[in-house]
């Protein structure tokens, strides 16, 4: 029996770094880099950046 191949997407999670603890969920290409986008934060009503860590 071969192997399972690995998933070519996978599920990371956006943290706020407003320190808030609010975060988003998206996905990504496994071999992109990591991902930091400006997204709204509604604990803090504004526009902050979000970084990506790993879902545990």
């Amino acid at each position: 029996m071969a192997p399972k191949a690995k998933q070519r997407r996978i599920l990371v999670k956006l943290v706020s770094t407003a320190l808030t603890g609010f975060f988003y969920t998206t996905s990504r290409i496994r071999v992109s880099d990591k991902l930091a986008k400006i997204k709204y934060d509604p604990i803090v009503k504004r526009h902050v950046l979000f970084t990506e860590t790993k879902i545990k």
